[in-house]
């Protein structure tokens, strides 16, 4: 029936959760439409006096979002840990979260111990366990230094790192170099294949690509690169395809006009050419710096910060300053490799969700359907996940952009106060570790964060404006 027919045909009711309502109008012959609803119990008494000081949460998010839209993340540079983080021996950060030794998961114990036998401080396995559990190395959040890691996330002092830096504020983020698929480091896995394979990217790989970066008269424009994979078909995520092929034919031919050793650029290019998610470790540090653009934003509910250590899963708000708020890490719906199954599966870890954070990965899916080969899912489950992701978010991007949805900019600013009050909580992708360290990357699928986070993220934010109001 047409709006027109509805006109003409006289008063129409809907009711929502009223049944006297809805009784009383039947009753005087007035058609009605019921419609089962209930105020959402989740932070009933928080979202009320959010409500309140709607109009300078709203003014708050935009400009958290403005922020976001103008950051201008480029590649400036490749150095170390040690250099950049001031990372010293037997110092190892994470993905996630901060957390404990003792509450560590297969995975990422797997990764600091393999770690620290990169480093030398330990010379097996057992050792480097034996060390974290008597407390001898420290151990940070990559967020909290400015960096972020995927999967464990874990980087030590000798390791490679991107240096990205937002043009427009100066502030710099960091990341290592990806290892590729299978048994890595990022995964657990910490045999001598694996370790020999960092010691190539730190002698041979970090050198080949700062002599590359030393051609260029400018930094690399990382969000212009990522747009055009976006409209080439990737997320940013965990389809990196474009965003690579992209990379490899901005390096390869400085790479090959160079004096350098020709078996050594070779190598470096083939090992680039042949991993999808080399760029993975650039859009990383690219969406953080984009997002670290909102943070401090006074009274704004958008997040700035989406991590998992195998663990717990945290979210930071611009609004909140640099403090945690956790739920429990949640287990991957996907599609495994051959011989695997949710039993051998770990639950969600990595920073990687900072690309979701502005937009990207999951929020993205309508950009790039074959994800879901990877993934799981349908073309049209890609779609329909970008779409809902804008009815929790506050703005869109005016630099990412999706050809399937007549070049709308993504979902931008997810907004705390959005998801507790609708339940929607964001859509990420990514991959699969085994539980047990060692073993590496079993799958990959889709996941959605804990609402436990978001709900303790609201009630900090409505005690912050509360107490500024009455101020």
């Amino acid at each position: 029936m047409s709006a027109r027919d509805l006109l003409q045909a006289g008063p129409v009711a809907v009711t929502a959760g009223i049944d006297v309502i809805a009784t009383d109008l039947e009753a005087q012959g007035v058609p009605v439409t019921r419609v089962e609803w209930q105020p959402p119990e989740r932070c009933a008494a928080e979202l009320g006096r959010l409500a309140l000081r709607a109009v300078q949460i709203a003014e708050a998010n935009r400009e958290a979002v403005s922020r976001m839209n103008a950051a201008r993340p480029v590649l400036v540079g490749i150095s170390t840990a040690a250099a950049e983080l001031g990372l010293e021996r037997g110092s190892f950060l994470h993905a996630g979260p901060p957390i404990e030794w003792e509450r560590m998961c297969g995975p990422l114990r797997g990764a600091i111990a393999g770690a620290a036998m990169l480093e030398g401080v330990a010379s097996s396995r057992e050792e480097a366990e034996r060390d974290a559990a008597a407390g001898a190395y420290e151990f940070a959040p990559c967020h909290e230094h400015g960096a972020v890691g995927p999967m464990a996330g874990v980087v030590s002092p000798s390791m490679p790192v991107w240096v990205v830096e937002d043009a427009e504020t100066g502030t710099r983020s960091y990341c290592t170099l990806n290892e590729g698929l299978g048994r890595v480091l990022r995964y657990g896995a910490l045999d001598e294949e694996v370790l020999d394979r960092l010691r190539w990217m730190e002698r041979e790989l970090s050198p080949a690509l700062a002599a590359w970066l030393a051609t260029r008269e400018d930094p690399l424009d990382l969000r212009a690169l990522t747009a055009q994979a976006l409209e080439m078909g990737d997320e940013a995520h965990n389809r990196n395809r474009a965003a690579t092929s992209l990379l490899l034919r901005e390096i390869a031919p400085a790479l090959l006009a160079s004096d350098r050793d020709r078996d050594e650029v070779a190598r470096a290019l083939r090992f680039i050419g042949s991993n999808d998610h080399f760029f993975l470790n650039l859009s990383m540090p690219m969406a953080k710096a984009i997002a670290e653009a909102a943070a401090g934003v006074p009274g704004s509910s958008v997040v700035t910060a989406m991590a998992r250590n195998g663990t717990d899963f945290g979210i930071r708000l611009a609004g909140t300053g640099e403090r945690w708020f956790t739920g429990p890490a949640q287990m991957i719906d996907g599609l495994y490799f051959a011989g695997y199954g949710p039993q051998d599966a770990n639950p969600d870890i990595g920073d990687s969700a900072i690309t979701e954070t502005v937009g990207l990965g999951g929020f993205a899916m309508a950009a790039a359907p074959a994800i879901v080969r990877f993934v799981g899912g349908t073309s049209e489950l890609a779609l329909q996940t970008t779409l809902a992701m804008y009815e929790i978010t506050c703005g869109e991007s005016e630099a990412f952009r999706i050809p399937a949805l007549d070049s709308r900019g993504v979902p931008l600013g997810i907004d705390c106060v959005e998801v507790v009050r609708s339940g929607v909580l964001p859509q990420i992708n990514t991959g699969i570790a085994h539980r047990e360290a060692g073993t590496g990357q079993v799958g990959a699928g889709l996941v959605n964060p804990p609402m436990e986070a978001f709900e303790e993220a609201l009630r900090a934010l409505a005690e912050i404006v509360t107490d500024r109001s009455e101020a």
